[in-house]
């Protein structure tokens, strides 16, 4: 008997600088939503999502077709001007963190955390914690289709 598999192409996902996605936000006609990733370079979890989850062929082309996609380093050092205010890195503990990571993680510094905001660049939820392919594509569509306006989470997930 022979089976034959469905082989979906390799799908590369196109990361931008948080600077670049507010940019396309700003200057297209019909802008995407922004869907940012918050890793450090020491977190495992954050480099098994990438290799699980964000290399994904469906989720991969799922996400480029919905949303702008950001990685930001909650420790970067750059500043970031978002929304009339500079966001810097600042010095704690041993490393430190970047204000805007924290402000977006709701500052809860916990990594990977993965960030969904609307067409405005407002928030729409920060999901902590590493996501497989198939429950993260679940909440992407959540927010990525709307779904978050006509149903809250517990009715579309099935949470009991």
């Amino acid at each position: 008997m022979l089976f034959m598999v469905a082989v979906l192409p390799a799908q590369e996902v196109q990361w931008l600088s948080f600077e670049e996605a507010v940019a396309l936000a700003d200057t297209e006609e019909n802008p995407k939503k922004v869907f940012i990733d918050v890793y450090t370079d020491w977190c495992g979890w954050c480099k098994k999502m990438d290799k699980d989850t964000f290399q994904n062929a469906e989720v991969a082309q799922y996400m480029q077709e919905k949303f702008y996609m950001v990685k930001l380093d909650g420790e970067g050092k750059e500043p970031i001007e978002f929304k009339g205010q500079t966001f810097k890195f600042v010095p704690s503990g041993r490393k430190g963190y970047h204000e805007l990571a924290a402000a977006l993680m709701q500052n809860r510094l916990s990594y990977p955390t993965t960030i969904f905001l609307d067409e405005e660049m407002n928030m729409l939820s920060p999901v902590p914690g590493y996501q497989k392919p198939e429950p993260f594509l679940n909440i992407a569509r959540y927010f990525g289709d709307d779904i978050y306006k006509e149903k809250d989470w517990k009715t579309y997930s099935g949470a009991k």
